[in-house]
């Protein structure tokens, strides 16, 4: 069974894929979010030709394969182009055989506790409070992540004082039994990292990601060594070696990884399987609803070394107005903090049309 056909369906925040082989089956992926239009170009320029006429049942090989023939243009734009084929390959097996994603990886579809995360800085210490437990109260949550620091933020806060309001309003806020989560988005130096952690641990935080500049793996170390709770990260991070070299300083205590930045679920089990070596548990970044957080629920569900819970975008479409219509019916439904992994073969969703018909489609296919 050969790749035939290779499609995207794109606007600058979204890209979907869909194989199509010789034989007329299909299945859809999608490229890693945010200046999708782009990464669009780049798997038709540099992934679709080496894909087209390959084994479609030969994921990992032909990912590899596409790697080394691309070997001059390593990073972070190839990958999230790789996700889209990769994604929509192990779509296009679960159809075949009748078998959602997450069986194929070895796990079984059903509930999935949820963190409710916030993407949000631009928002006071006491809006932030209200709006969590107003989730915990009304859909259940059980875990809740907010933002301290700046993004890259050299130590300066989004506004002077909001980390050390914000940690204990939220946290006592949310009360005992709740599992309390932050990121910093490499906000710190090290020495302002622990000072921060230090606060962390007084409220019962339990997760703190990516305190500092997350290329900066020696700080991380540092940072995790001072402190008691669960120093996280490595959501940036799409380059094997540097994963196995986070891994073997035990810069953190819990890895992280995007599987759209990864390059698909390939890519993202080669890490977690170096966590899981190293006796680290893996709570993959899914920061939105696209098909991101689908994907991860999949692969969740059958990672021996899974963390506690996935991570749930509590962000709507008034924030993110893109998200808006993705898909047919609602995929992410919030059952008492709990999301379902779809038994449906594949992914167990369908791409809306009313958006692939608003998108921009391009087409690539073998010849002859």
């Amino acid at each position: 069974m050969k790749i035939a056909c290779l499609e995207t369906f794109c606007d600058r925040f979204v890209c979907f894929v869909r194989v199509t082989t010789d034989c007329g089956d299909s299945g859809w992926g999608q490229t890693s979010t945010y200046n999708a239009d782009i990464t669009a170009q780049i798997f038709h320029r540099q992934v679709a030709p080496w894909a087209l006429g390959a084994d479609a049942l030969a994921i990992d090989p032909l990912v590899q394969r596409i790697e080394e023939r691309e070997h001059k243009f390593p990073g972070s734009y190839r990958c999230r182009a790789l996700a889209g084929l990769d994604t929509a390959l192990w779509d296009l097996r679960g159809r075949l055989e009748g078998k959602p994603v997450v069986e194929l990886l070895g796990g079984r579809p059903g509930p999935l506790r949820a963190y409710a995360s916030s993407m949000r800085r631009d928002i006071t210490p006491q809006a932030e409070a209200a709006r969590l437990v107003r989730l915990r109260d009304e859909q259940g949550f059980t875990a809740f992540k907010w933002r301290v620091g700046a993004e890259c933020g050299h130590d300066v806060d989004e506004w002077p004082g909001r980390t050390e309001q914000i940690v204990p309003q939220v946290a006592r806020a949310l009360g005992p039994g709740v599992a309390k989560l932050v990121d910093a988005n490499s906000a710190f130096s090290v020495s302002r990292a622990i000072e921060v952690g230090r606060l962390l641990e007084d409220e019962g935080v339990v997760h703190y990601e990516e305190p500092c500049p997350y290329w900066k793996l020696e700080d991380t170390r540092a940072v995790s060594a001072a402190l008691a709770l669960d120093v996280t990260g490595g959501e940036q991070d799409w380059d094997l070696a540097i994963w196995q070299r986070m891994i073997e300083l035990r810069a953190v205590d819990v890895v992280q990884p995007d599987v759209m930045y990864m390059g698909g679920i390939g890519r993202t089990l080669q890490v977690a399987r170096l966590a899981a070596a190293a006796g680290l548990p893996c709570t993959p970044h899914s920061a939105n609803l696209s098909l991101v957080t689908l994907c991860t629920m999949h692969l969740l569900g059958a990672l021996p070394n899974a963390g506690p819970y996935l991570e749930f975008s509590i962000e709507d479409f008034e924030y993110y107005p893109w998200q808006r219509g993705l898909f047919r019916g609602d995929p992410y439904r919030i059952e008492d903090g709990h999301v379902q992994i779809p038994a449906g073969p594949g992914w167990g969703v369908e791409i809306s049309a009313e958006w692939l018909g608003r998108s921009t489609h391009q087409c690539s296919r073998l010849e002859g």
